[in-house]
């Protein structure tokens, strides 16, 4: 039953995880840009070491399209990926934390170095203008609001996910080490 329900989820999810991720490039005239000259060129993400006990997430592979933006292969594509990025994943609630925290995950690349230098421009340029997006739904004050309300929560969590993380390594050092 799991594993059915995961072959109808994983498959959307990548979809939509798509439709993010282009609504984000193509928000931004200089992501797009600096895609174009890739089209046709394969990114592919893979979460190595992911846990026996759930179930797996795909690897999710993308081709870059002439207007710059990513398409889902949602079909098992032959070959080596032109750029590989490859996340560990042993500690799959870690590396949640972590990214929410602002801490880049471990991230080990292969694959075409000029591509992997402007994905990897893109990571680090590119935010996602989440206040424009809810100002386009619900007007200008209400918008403005719930993105303070949002990065209000998104903060705590982050802190309460820092200070767990501090409290999980000072115990697991007392653990090491004997001390009560």
């Amino acid at each position: 039953m799991l594993h059915s329900l995961h072959n109808l989820l994983a498959p959307a999810v990548a979809q939509r995880l798509t439709l993010v991720i282009n609504h984000v490039l193509g928000a931004e005239a200089v992501a797009t840009v600096r895609l174009r000259p890739h089209a046709g060129r394969s990114l592919a993400l893979s979460l190595d070491g992911w846990p026996r006990l759930l179930p797996a997430p795909p690897d999710l592979r993308w081709r870059i399209t002439p207007a710059g933006l990513l398409e889902w292969c949602d079909e098992d594509p032959a070959g080596v990926p032109d750029l590989g990025v490859r996340l560990d994943a042993s500690n799959p609630a870690l590396l949640v934390a972590r990214t929410l925290a602002g801490d880049a995950p471990a991230v080990q690349i292969e694959g075409d170095a000029q591509l992997a230098g402007d994905v990897n421009w893109l990571l680090h340029n590119l935010r996602w203008d989440v206040e424009a997006d809810l100002e386009r739904l619900f007007g200008p004050l209400v918008a403005h609001q719930l993105h303070r309300l949002g990065s209000a929560l998104a903060r705590a969590l982050r802190s309460a996910l820092r200070l767990a993380s501090e409290g999980a390594s000072g115990l697991a050092e007392r653990m090491r080490s004997g001390r009560p």
